[in-house]
C-alpha cells in the first residue's frame, strides 16, 4: 500500500505531538461554532479514542465565542462558523501565527417540522401568508444567520417575509424553535437536519450567499498545549474529514 508523503507527515506530527503531551491522559479546551455540534463531539470522541486525551467542547455562536476569548476565557482552540473572527483573533494577538486553515464549509437550509411546507425550490418564502414566524440565527454573532438574511435580500422576499423573523442566539437555539414549533419554518444548518426523517427542507443554493468557510485557529492560550496541537493535526486527518462530510458540510 503506498503513503503518500503528506499523509506520512502528518500522521509523524500527529505521533509527535502526543508523545510529548506526556504518558497519561490529558484534555484541551476548544470554543466550538454552535452548527458544529454534531461533527465535533463525534471528533473528539475519535480523537479520544485514538490518543486517549480529551477535547472539552464548549458551543455557542461565533460571535459570542470570539467576545469570551477576547476577555481571556482560557480555550486552546476556536473553530469559528466564519473566517473573520480567526483573522481578527490573528491580527489582535490572540491566535498564534500561522495556524489558522478552513476545516469545513457549511450550508444552510429552510426547514420545517410540517412535511409539505418547504418544496424543493424554496417557493414558500414567496407566500408569507401560508408561515407566521420563520426563524434565522442572530445575524450580527452567527455567520448561518448573515447567510439567511443574505439569501432573503437576494430572493427579493415580500416584505411581510421580513416581519415574520425571530431571531435565535445561535444556529441550535433557531433549530429548537423551528423543532418546537415556535417557527413554522427557518434557515438552520444542513448539518443538523442531514439524516432527517422528519418535515421539509431546501437545501439553498450556493450562489444565494457568500460561501460559509469555516476556520479553526490556535490560540495565543494553547502555544504550550501539545493537546490543542495534537487535536488540531487531527482535524486534518482522514477520519475528522470523513466525519465532517458526513454531516453535510464540503472539505477542502
Amino acid at each position: 500500500m503506498k503513503i503518500s508523503f503528506q499523509t506520512f507527515l502528518g500522521s509523524s506530527i500527529l505521533s509527535l505531538l502526543l508523545a510529548t503531551a506526556g504518558a497519561g491522559a490529558a484534555e484541551t479546551k476548544v470554543a466550538v461554532a454552535a452548527n458544529f455540534t454534531a461533527a465535533a463531539k463525534e471528533i473528539a470522541a475519535a480523537f479520544e479514542a485514538d490518543t486517549g486525551h480529551s477535547a472539552i467542547l464548549s458551543f455557542g455562536s461565533t460571535g459570542k465565542l470570539y467576545t469570551q476569548i477576547a476577555n481571556g476565557a482560557p480555550f486552546s482552540l476556536f473553530l469559528a462558523a466564519d473566517q473573520a473572527r480567526p483573522i481578527k483573533a490573528e491580527e489582535e494577538g490572540l491566535a498564534a501565527p500561522n495556524s489558522r486553515f478552513t476545516y469545513a464549509q457549511g450550508k444552510i437550509v429552510l426547514f420545517s417540522m410540517d412535511s409539505k411546507l418547504v418544496d424543493g425550490e424554496g417557493a414558500v418564502l414567496q407566500s408569507p401568508g401560508s408561515f407566521h414566524k420563520l426563524a434565522i440565527a442572530n445575524p450580527k454573532t452567527a455567520p448561518y444567520g448573515a447567510a439567511a438574511m443574505e439569501t432573503l435580500a437576494r430572493l427579493k422576499v415580500p416584505a411581510a417575509v421580513m416581519d415574520a423573523l425571530v431571531q435565535g442566539d445561535s444556529i441550535s437555539q433557531t433549530h429548537q424553535f423551528v423543532v418546537s414549533g415556535n417557527a413554522q419554518l427557518g434557515f438552520v444548518a444542513l448539518s443538523q437536519v442531514v439524516d432527517s426523517k422528519e418535515g421539509s427542507q431546501w437545501v439553498v443554493p450556493a450562489e444565494l450567499y457568500t460561501p460559509i468557510r469555516q476556520d479553526v485557529v490556535l490560540l495565543k492560550t494553547g502555544v504550550d498545549d501539545e493537546t490543542a496541537k495534537a487535536f488540531l493535526a487531527f482535524l486534518k486527518g482522514d477520519k475528522a474529514k470523513a466525519i465532517i462530510r458526513k454531516f453535510g458540510y464540503a472539505v477542502h
